[in-house]
């Protein structure tokens, strides 16, 4: 074996045929140098590089007289993962168990370090600097980041980006209190509220807490760009929210306040807030006052323009003004109204959603429309309809949204009888006069919170 320093600089040089201890030499294998010179060395000192390549390790096995590279320190990881694998074949079920197990620990152990690291940095990280004075390509900007967010709540739910929506929302709120001119300040605002909305919905589809101080903030943009479709845009959100928690008369309160200026609405808000406030009406089975609601809607959707609308009204195309109006026509029904109405709006909003890509939608307005037939048609198309939406939902990423689409159909209220039965089919609310009564099984009774509840009533959900 040969082997010899070349010069001052610390470099190294080790013929290609010397082979470990105890191994015969092959004199034909040409010789071939290597040169370590010294900032190879320290990055080896550091633990920079730990598997040096082949001739490197056989050279400083010469230098220190070593028969393992181990013996010097180096340790190659990769190696030792897949001398680990190739074993799993001669190891029986048990013994392969735990080597999977031991095999993640050692992962786990393998990452914390650069984990920890991460973690350290986004800690000590410096949140983005607001600049002194803000302009139109700022507004464009926040109004761009809306829209990537709005994609994202409708392709995957508030789960994946509710963070990264919140940490936008915060660097946008800080541009609120930048040197900006005049006649862009109400620009500003009407964007970061436009932004704060969006937030706010991610948040009630993450089923977080952070709803309400979004919506709040939201309506206070609006107030202070007195931008009246935008505030009409967050109080309709307001009033779903206060509908899907079981207080639609806080909704219902939430919508009339929006409409106290309608004159300042165009024509597509107006309609937007009376669906919303259809909707808080069917909740409380005020029928009457329901369709004349929903009628009303239909009217000033007739004359909507959809040039004029702002940004905030873009969503609310034909599509989802059918699904708006569909679902507190599918509460009347269940209380006994004509079911025809909502199946139509249903089925057309399913249509409608279909085209745009929004699939989230289509999968609700079917599970609706599954509901509606349910109780008040044919089970067997209803389940037709039923396998229709989970068909669509399975692309479908929000667990929120899976939940929404999967809930049971509303009941009869606590004040209305129940809801009337297709004569196709027996009622199921009434024993059966050719059949005997089953004896009831005993059973120990219920635990209970000590608070009665009206028999059906739930929480709506958001669409």
């Amino acid at each position: 074996m040969a082997h010899r320093f070349l010069g001052p600089a610390g470099s190294v040089s080790v013929s290609a045929g010397t082979r470990r201890a105890g191994q015969r030499l092959d004199l034909e294998t040409p010789q071939q140098e290597v040169e370590l010179n010294a900032n190879y060395i320290g990055k080896i000192e550091q633990g920079v590089i730990r598997w040096p390549n082949a001739l490197s390790r056989e050279a400083f096995r010469v230098i220190f007289g070593v028969s393992k590279g181990s013996e010097l320190g180096f340790v190659n990881a990769r190696a030792r993962y897949y001398r680990a694998v190739v074993t799993l074949d001669d190891v029986d079920d048990v013994k392969r168990r735990k080597l999977f197990e031991t095999t993640l620990s050692v992962g786990a152990l393998a990452l914390e370090g650069p984990m920890a690291a991460l973690l350290e940095i986004l800690e000590i990280s410096e949140p983005t600097p607001i600049p002194r004075r803000v302009g139109a390509s700022d507004i464009e900007q926040i109004r761009s980041a809306t829209q990537v967010f709005e994609s994202w709540l409708e392709a995957y739910g508030g789960g994946v980006a509710r963070e990264a929506v919140m940490g936008q929302l915060r660097y946008s709120a800080g541009l609120l209190k930048a040197t900006c001119p005049e006649r862009l300040r109400p620009e500003l605002f009407s964007a970061v509220g436009d932004l704060a909305d969006v937030a706010g919905w991610m948040a009630v589809d993450a089923n977080t807490h952070e709803a309400s101080p979004a919506f709040g903030f939201a309506l206070s943009c609006a107030e202070q760009a007195t931008d009246w479709n935008l505030r009409a845009q967050v109080l309709s959100s307001m009033t779903q929210q206060a509908v899907r928690t079981g207080q639609p008369d806080d909704g219902l309160t939430l919508a009339e306040l929006a409409l106290v200026r309608p004159d300042r609405l165009t024509a597509t808000g107006r309609a937007v807030l009376h669906t919303m406030r259809g909707r808080a009406l069917a909740k409380m089975h005020r029928v009457q006052e329901t369709l004349r609601a929903i009628g009303t809607a239909d009217e000033h959707f007739a004359h909507s323009t959809p040039a004029n609308d702002p940004p905030c009204m873009a969503f609310y195309t034909d599509a989802q003004h059918a699904q708006y109006t569909g679902r507190p026509l599918v509460d009347l029904a269940i209380l006994g109204h004509d079911p025809g109405d909502a199946a139509h709006r249903l089925t057309s909003a399913a249509a409608g959603h279909s085209e745009s890509r929004r699939f989230y939608r289509v999968a609700f307005c079917l599970a609706k429309l599954a509901s509606l037939t349910m109780a008040t048609g044919d089970p067997l198309e209803a389940a037709a309809i039923g396998h229709q939406a989970l068909d669509v939902a399975g692309s479908i990423r929000s667990r929120q949204r899976k939940r929404n689409i999967a809930s049971p159909p509303p009941g009869p209220g606590p004040t209305n009888s129940p809801p009337a039965c297709s004569p196709r089919w027996p009622c199921p609310h009434q024993p059966h006069v050719d059949q005997p009564r089953p004896r009831p099984r005993p059973r120990k009774p219920p635990r209970t919170c000590g608070t009665r509840h009206p028999p059906g009533a739930r929480a709506g959900h958001r669409a």
